[in-house]
């Protein structure tokens, strides 16, 4: 089904359902929006009004008068100039997204570009004839733009249907003639912030699998290390407010429920270690900053984010040079994102270390029946060790890199396209980390000494799991299974929790006495007893 951009803007989920290869269309409002924005370019062009990268050069050549037979040349030669990407492609997901998220942009009807323009990156979304976009080398939107926009004017490269092709040949087989420039649209085309915006859709997608997923194996893992439920206390969890932690502490209820191995552990701990009480409250955050971030996602795409903005009436219009295509809010969304996707998996690997560990986990050594000459999932707990370094390493946050370029006249750099990128790098390494605990708890199951039921939802997952894989038992490369299990947490969500989702209870929380002065000057709680304390 086709996804159309008409009056109000895509969101997010739309993005992804074009990256994933639903055609986008324009409506016929979106289409008048545009044309009436064109409308206005070519009156300021006429009337001779000064107008950034219309009929000025770019960057510190802003101040450079462009006469108006030259514009044409501006346009087609900021796209030869910006194409300076480095490094492997983007994906063909990611490229889709970028181009959906362009689309959008220029039919807020703000941009200036012809009709004609906006259609030709639909036509190459419609024929998945997707240029080749290098992933690095931008400090903010300009490049992985550029090559998208090469294409259209009959340069850079395609891939289409497995074949790397250059984009004229692309557009002689597609029937299309290389499109010719007016003013502007070469500053738009390379313009505002549908790379990062585009990226930052899939990021969020993947994160909500991710972290579905993360509750799905949490549950595993503390069902095999006979955790104590009372971590998942409605009541408990309410004193902390956060709508993150209630949904994930009724996640862990739902999957746990009718477990007989936790039964069997019922009191044996007084409590329990933090990789295993405190998934409410870490998963939780991280829902949390999930939440947050797909607003400002959404606060994004329904942003004009080109500079210059044209408004106005032909008979009065308008031009704003500033700052909307600088994206320093999603720069600062993407990089909380993967700070607290990091700590997830960091928790993860805390958790599969326990499994491993028979020094706490009651199970046979690094989850192998013939210790010694079997090493089991010891190693496979230093990669996952090893990608939550990397995790670390990727979640220092690229908005406050900084840098200077264009002759001082850019001189403060949010870093935005990086952000997003090193975003969607954590999550495929979250992914794996999460894809060895699985295979371990699935192990765990295949070894535990008690002999007592598991959870309906947790034996569905070991099921899943074993249906794929037999029981690990050094008779294979290990890394394999781990490739499979990493396609199970990257490609899509666990299956879905038993319906309905418990609702956490509410609670009426203590609220402290007010503060009044005592004698010695300082002060205390006007009532005598506080509330009876508990433990940390």
């Amino acid at each position: 089904m086709s996804v159309t951009r008409s009056d109000r803007p895509l969101d997010w989920r739309e993005i992804c359902e074009v990256a994933a290869g639903a055609p986008l269309e324009l409506s016929a409002q979106a289409r008048e929006r545009i044309g009436a924005a064109r409308a206005l370019v070519e009156q300021i062009i006429a009337r001779g009004i000064r107008a950034y990268g219309v009929n000025t050069g770019v960057g510190a050549l802003c101040d450079v008068v462009v006469s108006p037979i030259e514009q044409h040349d501006l346009s087609h030669n900021i796209l030869m100039s910006h194409a300076v990407g480095v490094g492997a492609p983007l994906g063909p997901q990611e490229t889709r997204a970028i181009m959906a998220a362009a689309i959008n942009n220029y039919a807020h009807g703000h941009s200036g570009v012809r009709v004609e323009v906006v259609e030709r990156l639909a036509a190459l979304l419609e024929a998945d004839c997707l240029p080749e976009v290098p992933a690095l080398g931008s400090v903010g939107y300009l490049s992985h733009m550029a090559h998208i926009a090469l294409v259209c004017v009959g340069a850079g490269h395609v891939n289409w249907r497995g074949e790397r092709m250059a984009g004229s040949e692309a557009l002689r087989r597609l029937g299309l003639e290389p499109l010719k420039l007016e003013a502007k649209e070469g500053l738009s085309l390379v313009n505002g912030t549908p790379c990062v915006t585009g990226l930052a859709a899939l990021a969020l997608q993947r994160a909500h699998w991710l972290l579905d997923w993360a509750d799905a194996v949490a549950a595993m893992s503390f069902e095999n290390l006979g955790g104590q439920m009372a971590a998942f206390d409605a009541g408990s969890l309410a004193f902390r407010v956060s709508p993150g932690l209630a949904l994930v502490g009724a996640r862990m209820r739902a999957a746990l429920a009718g477990s007989g191995l936790l039964a069997a552990s019922l009191g044996r701990r007084t409590q329990d270690p933090l990789s295993m009480r405190t998934i409410p409250h870490v998963h939780g955050a991280a829902r949390d900053v999930l939440a947050a971030t797909e607003e400002v996602v959404n606060r994004e795409l329904a942003s004009t984010t080109d500079n210059p903005i044209v408004v106005g009436t032909q008979q009065e219009p308008q031009v704003y040079s500033q700052a909307h295509a600088v994206g320093a809010s999603i720069a600062l969304a993407m990089d909380s994102l993967a700070a607290a996707l990091a700590q997830v998996a960091a928790m993860a690997e805390r958790r599969l270390d326990r499994l491993v560990n028979p020094l706490v986990s009651g199970l046979p050594a690094f989850l192998t029946d013939a210790s010694g000459t079997r090493s089991g999932f010891m190693i496979a707990q230093y990669t996952a060790a090893s990608l939550v370094a990397q995790n670390r390493r990727e979640a220092a946050p690229a908005s406050l890199d900084g840098g200077v370029t264009s002759g001082l006249q850019e001189d403060h750099l949010c870093h935005a396209t990086p952000a997003a990128l090193k975003a969607l790098t954590v999550i495929e390494n979250s992914s794996r980390i999460l894809g060895i605990e699985l295979l371990a708890a699935a192990q765990a199951y295949d070894l535990q000494s008690v002999s007592a039921a598991r959870a309906p939802y947790t034996e569905r997952l070991y099921a899943q799991v074993r249906g794929l894989l037999p029981t690990y038992r050094d008779d294979r490369p290990l890394a394999e299974d781990m490739t499979l299990a990493f396609h199970m947490i990257a490609d899509g969500g666990p299956p879905p929790l038993p319906d309905p989702l418990p609702v956490p209870a509410t609670t009426e929380r203590w609220t402290p006495a007010p503060i009044e002065p005592v004698a010695d000057g300082t002060a205390a709680p006007a009532n005598d007893a506080l509330p009876g304390a508990v433990g940390t």
